[in-house]
């Protein structure tokens, strides 16, 4: 029984690392990204089957919103985890989709099927917004992250009012979150597709 527990205890310590290892390798291109639109900046990654916020470094507005380590996002209500749904394991749809998805606002994609085709849109574009779908007059656009193996390892995202960050980011919101992901994955040892 005691070599049960240590094992466990090994592997639990093991995913912990990889976290930490995503923070250190992601904080100078998240402060750069923050430079490049003024945005606030948020990482995260699945922590059993939930996209959990693991660091954010806050924008250049006055007022900057609460999010923080250790913040659960809805897989299908935020951007982060619509990543996490496009481009994460294959059983995670069906978790989220295992029981009734909440609706935050008006605007929450709260039907299986609108949520399916949502991601289906995501996966095909490689990036995900969620304007007001968490919060009225408040977006998120995220783009995923990939680690050595090619396997999703995490999301990348900025996040702000609606003013700054419209329905429909501009390209250079774009370029500028995707091309960040890209850098943090190479980083992670990715290759490329």
């Amino acid at each position: 029984m005691r070599y049960a527990a240590g094992i466990k205890l090994f592997i639990l310590g093991e995913r912990l690392r990889e976290r930490f290892d995503i923070i250190a390798v992601a904080r100078e291109d998240m402060a750069r990204l923050r430079e490049d639109t003024g945005q606030p900046v948020t990482l995260s990654a699945l922590m059993e089957n939930q996209a959990v916020v693991l660091e954010v470094v806050q924008g250049q507005a006055i007022v900057n919103f609460g999010t923080q380590p250790g913040t659960v996002l809805d897989l299908h209500a935020s951007a982060h985890g619509n990543i996490a749904l496009a481009f994460g394991p294959e059983h995670l749809m069906a978790h989220c989709l295992a029981r009734p998805l909440k609706a935050w606002t008006p605007q929450t994609i709260c039907s299986p099927s609108a949520l399916q085709r949502a991601i289906a849109q995501v996966r095909a574009r490689g990036w995900a917004t969620a304007p007001n779908r968490v919060l009225q007059g408040v977006n998120g656009l995220a783009a995923p992250l990939f680690n050595h193996a090619g396997h999703y390892a995490g999301a990348v995202a900025i996040a702000g009012s609606i003013q700054y960050i419209p329905a429909s980011p501009s390209p250079s919101q774009i370029r500028a979150v995707t091309h960040t992901a890209e850098r943090i994955s190479r980083k992670l040892g990715w290759k490329g597709r």
